[in-house]
C-alpha cells in the first residue's frame, strides 16, 4: 500500500484501541457509510498493514506476572544456527519475544514466568540445553508500561 490517507489512519487508530469495534461503529465515528469503511478495512488487511486481531491477556491472572529479558551470546552466527535457535526458543511457552541483535549480545528474549522458581526451572531445564549458547545475562523487570499501537 503506497500511502495511507487520513481515513485509513483513523481506521487503524480506532482498531488499535478496540479491534472488536464493528464496521457500523467505525462508520459512525468516521461519518461514513458502512460499505466504504468495510472495503477500507479489507484493503488494509489484504495489504498486510493489519496483520491480525488478538486479545491482550492480564499476565497476573494467568500466572505469568514475572517479566525477564535474557541477553544471549551465541557461539556461532551462521544463518542456519540463528534460525534454528529462534524457532526453538519461540516454541517454549515462556518465551514471548525473540530479537536478533547487534552489540555485546546476539539475541534478546522476553520471558513471562510465574515466579523465580519458574525462572530457575526455565534456565536449568530448558535454556541450558541449547547447544550454541556461550553465555547469557538476565534482567528482571521491576515495573513496566507499554504503549498500545502505533501513532499514525
Amino acid at each position: 500500500m503506497d500511502k495511507l490517507d487520513r481515513t485509513d489512519r483513523k481506521i487503524l487508530q480506532l482498531l488499535q484501541q478496540d479491534c472488536r469495534i464493528t464496521t457500523k461503529e467505525l462508520a459512525e465515528k468516521l461519518h461514513l457509510s458502512n460499505t466504504p469503511v468495510y472495503e477500507r478495512v479489507k484493503k488494509l488487511e489484504r495489504s498486510g498493514i493489519i496483520k491480525g486481531y488478538v486479545a491482550r491477556l492480564d499476565p497476573d491472572k494467568i500466572d505469568r506476572s514475572m517479566m525477564v529479558f535474557i541477553s544471549i551470546l551465541l557461539t556461532k552466527h551462521t544463518r542456519d544456527v540463528v534460525d534454528k535457535f529462534e524457532a526453538e526458543v519461540l516454541a517454549l511457552p515462556e518465551v514471548m519475544e525473540f530479537y536478533y541483535t547487534s552489540g555485546n549480545y546476539d539475541a534478546l528474549l522476553k520471558l513471562m514466568v510465574k515466579d523465580m522458581k519458574a525462572f530457575q526451572f526455565f534456565i536449568q531445564e530448558k535454556l541450558s540445553k541449547f547447544e550454541h549458547i556461550s553465555r547469557f545475562n538476565s534482567t528482571f523487570v521491576i515495573s513496566s508500561a507499554d504503549k498500545l499501537g502505533y501513532d499514525l
